[in-house]
């Protein structure tokens, strides 16, 4: 099977390295070439757009940063429709608009090309161990081809529907992430100005049913200062807003995600936009005058 790779970010290059990793000769492409670099290192070969990268390919895998860089490499000029051939996939692992991705379907299928919006969850942690979790859109008979190829990435792959489908699940996994992080920072703020042990919060509350997949990976970050991105502030703000939209589009009430999107505006406002989502503890934090930054546990 002849594959492409197209966006070579945190996410991406990851991904990109476990099937390398397992032997599959890819052609890859990023809009910034040094990101490339260590890919290429492994073995990949480089390709000077999206749709050269796709001419020699029977599979391109997309993982860009958003809808308007995932339209861009899909549907614009040296794009990945102008180089794949008829009969060719293309999976979308972008966590975009689930318009873009029916509209990205429709032109494929015009151009005899099989579509499948596939986002992922699971954070770089499972980028890096193939354990994520594919959300997809599209037909059955399209993921059935590239699953063996999914199963080197993820542990869990799941047809949602037809096209749009894996991006309106993202949107639900985004939801619950996002009232949870809240909830998560301020109960460490809570503890620290209790003065309890926060290892010790952690130990109990990690093992009983405040449990999440944020407190087990990303609190254990904040206890050691640790706040650089797993996730970046900016990238969940887009995820955040796309939800909203949607939300605006069924006329829905969800209270709880527009205050997470404005608390991690404020986060990007004052300077965390590359930080991890972690980080949004010490706004929080800085909201009820006890910095994050300072000792002692109050």
């Amino acid at each position: 099977m002849k594959v492409a790779w197209i966006g070579t970010g945190r996410m991406g290059a990851a991904m990109a390295a476990r099937l390398l990793s397992r032997g599959i000769s890819l052609k890859i492409h990023n809009r910034t070439a040094a990101k490339a670099k260590p890919l290429i290192t492994m073995g990949a070969e480089w390709a000077d757009s999206p749709a050269i990268a796709a001419r020699e390919s029977s599979t391109v895998f997309t993982m860009v940063t958003g809808p308007a860089e995932l339209r861009e490499v899909v549907l614009g000029p040296r794009g990945v429709f102008e180089g794949l051939a008829r009969g060719g996939i293309l999976v979308d692992c972008t966590t975009s608009s689930p318009g873009l991705a029916a509209e990205i379907a429709a032109r494929g299928e015009e151009m005899g090309i099989a579509c499948l919006d596939a986002p992922v969850t699971g954070g770089d942690i499972g980028a890096r161990d193939g354990t994520l979790s594919f959300m997809v859109g599209g037909e059955a008979a399209t993921l059935d081809r590239v699953r063996p190829l999914l199963q080197i990435m993820g542990q869990t792959i799941v047809l949602q529907g037809p096209p749009g489908s894996g991006q309106h699940t993202k949107m639900v996994n985004q939801i619950i992430i996002a009232a949870g992080m809240v909830a998560m920072c301020e109960g460490l703020v809570y503890a620290r100005a209790a003065g309890l042990d926060l290892a010790r919060v952690l130990e109990n509350v990690s093992h009983g049913a405040a449990s999440s997949w944020s407190l087990t990976n990303y609190a254990p970050r904040i206890l050691r200062g640790d706040f650089t991105t797993g996730f970046a502030v900016r990238h969940y703000l887009k995820d955040l807003r796309i939800a909203l939209d949607e939300a605006d589009r069924m006329n829905l009430c969800l209270p709880g995600l527009a205050l997470a999107k404005q608390l991690y505006a404020a986060v990007a406002a004052s300077g965390g936009q590359e930080d991890g989502t972690q980080s949004l503890v010490r706004l929080l934090a800085r909201l009820s005058g006890r910095p994050w930054e300072s000792t002692g546990p109050g």
